[in-house]
């Protein structure tokens, strides 16, 4: 509706500009915005105060001409005003929103599909848990955003892929092979003490005993220290790994691609980037260590990437990698990581300016911690992991849908209460059961009209002036603005927004739910009716899937 008022308001300056009212100038940057009071109209303009300066007249002079050269607008206005300094507030006619209804049923799943990406490729990185343990409540979040930030992205044009980068390579692999060998000799009978620093949860113990009885593990003791630690490491790694990939598929994350690090170190992609630094003066020694010169673009201090006994650090490791992204035809990189990075970022853009990439390339969008209750209660520490509680434990408690939603309720950056009993119940005080029991009293309404023999209507050949009604209007205007909003949400990476939508759109049809009937003894209002529910039920289905969550018939 939005784009359509702008529209209307062009081809009224231009109607002003060729009849004299107003002397030539070029349509200049304005906004068309809905208001905050409904006392000041459905949307405001603020053209009029954008033109007052090329066409030197006062705003409300302008806002007058204008708007004798827009009259009704084609039938969309029904009255305007002129506001303040010279806004322009706007009163549709109730028919302007229902001409909505017939568009959404049209373009059913389609229906808020945006073409603002333009095909561009843009990879989502998310989770990327390192496979050492199974991942934790924390993980869920982030799962949750990233899916949800890909499923955006797709529907407003990008061509979005997901992607987990495997922290495979390094010390924490190393320590991962070293707890599993020293549980596994415990197994045998060895009083050899656990390593404080090592991991101590008890799916370390499981992963020792499972990997025994194996025919790998049959010898595994005998091997020297160094072969049985591989051995252990690469088996164990892989295992967790194939949990990781089953706890996701279960919270209906699919991942396209799992990328490796040691990939990278062993195919020579981390000194081909060494190569290029140097190529561009952007490394030094000192100290017996390799740094990149990172303050040249905006970090406070310069970054090792070499240490002094040529250990490569994660750093140079993520540099390698975000260009390999960038060589594999990505236009734009979104990287969803915990709250505890923000200070990692300066870093990583530094070196994409380094390497000539323009560092908005890349946007890192930050996960705050999740605060796990019950009843309003810390929950304790999981028994069976020792130190969390694991993704796959919530799931399994409350059910996907509710944690995927309940993740998705707040913004990224603000701490997350999650309540596992709130995300059970079968209640209005849940809001995932919320937003679905509205989509399922829908399908309640059209199983009863089918039971009664009443036909869905042919909502391009329904006459809808008949939904006079306020909360039928504001339920139609509701519906119009899912477009907008699901493009706003992809600008600012915020899939929160269709959250906090759906919940409103829910209370709006649920209120009008409990106040009206939708089948009545006259047949037009009730095909009129039904036009308005099939969309609502339909908006509600397409917002629930972009985040990843179903949209129920029954419940």
């Amino acid at each position: 509706m939005k784009k359509t008022l702008a529209a209307q308001l062009i081809k009224a300056l231009e109607s002003a500009c060729a009849a004299g009212d107003l002397p030539p100038v070029e349509v200049p940057e304005f906004v068309v915005e809905k208001t905050k009071q409904a006392e000041h109209g459905d949307l405001a303009s603020n053209l009029a105060m954008q033109l007052a300066r090329p066409c030197r007249r006062s705003p409300r002079q302008i806002a007058e001409v204008l708007l004798k050269h827009l009259g009704q607008g084609n039938g969309l206005i029904q009255r305007t005003e002129i506001a303040g300094p010279g806004f322009i507030n706007f009163f549709l006619n109730p028919a302007a929103w229902h001409s909505v209804l017939p568009q959404i049923l049209a373009q059913g799943p389609e229906y808020g599909r945006g073409g603002w990406g333009a095909g561009a490729k843009v990879l989502v990185e998310f989770v990327s848990a390192n496979p050492t343990g199974p991942l934790h409540v924390g993980h869920g979040r982030g799962a949750a955003l990233g899916d949800a930030l890909a499923r955006v992205l797709a529907f407003s044009g990008f061509d979005a892929q997901r992607e987990y980068y495997l922290n495979d390579a390094g010390n924490q692999m190393a320590t991962l092979g070293r707890s599993v060998l020293v549980r596994a000799r415990q197994l045998r009978g060895s009083d050899e003490p656990f390593p404080d620093n090592h991991y101590k949860g008890d799916y370390i113990k499981d992963l020792a005993a499972e990997l025994m009885a194996t025919p790998q593990g049959e010898g595994l003791l005998d091997l020297p220290q160094d072969q049985a630690m591989a051995l252990a490491s690469k088996w164990a790694g892989q295992k967790i790994l194939d949990g990781i990939k089953d706890d996701l598929a279960a919270f209906s994350v699919n991942i396209e691609s799992y990328f490796s690090e040691n990939s990278l170190v062993a195919g020579g992609a981390v000194e081909r980037t060494f190569a290029a630094l140097w190529e561009r003066n952007l490394l030094y020694e000192a100290e017996g260590a390799l740094w990149f010169k990172a303050t040249e673009f905006g970090d406070e201090k310069d970054r090792v990437v070499k240490r002094s006994n040529g250990e490569i650090t994660y750093f140079a490791s993520d540099i390698a990698y975000h260009l390999d992204k960038f060589r594999r035809g990505y236009a734009s990189l979104v990287d969803v990581w915990g709250a505890d990075h923000h200070g990692y970022v300066p870093r990583l853009k530094a070196s994409l300016a380094g390497m000539g990439r323009p560092p908005e390339d890349l946007t890192v969008v930050l996960v705050q911690m999740v605060n796990l209750l019950r009843n309003g209660e810390p929950v304790a520490m999981s028994t069976r992991g020792g130190e969390f509680v694991t993704l796959r434990e919530v799931v399994d408690e409350v059910g996907g849908d509710s944690a995927r939603f309940i993740f998705l309720t707040r913004r990224s950056d603000a701490q997350l209460d999650f309540d596992l009993e709130v995300a059970k119940a079968q209640s209005l005080d849940n809001p995932v059961f919320y937003v679905q029991y509205a989509h399922t009293r829908v399908k309640a309404i059209l199983r009863k009209a089918e039971a009664e023999g009443v036909p869905l209507p042919d909502p391009a050949a329904t006459a809808l002036d008949c939904l006079a009604h306020a909360a039928e209007v504001d339920l139609a205007k509701r519906l119009s603005e899912f477009p907008e909003l699901v493009e706003g949400a992809a600008r600012a990476l915020e899939p929160h927004r269709i959250t906090y939508y759906l919940h409103d759109l829910a209370g709006a049809f649920h209120s009008y739910y409990n106040a009206s009937h939708v089948l009545v003894d006259d047949p037009g209002l009730s095909a009129a009716r039904l036009v308005l529910i099939l969309a609502v039920g339909q908006v509600l289905a397409n917002g629930l899937g972009l985040l990843g969550v179903s949209a129920p018939e029954k419940m």
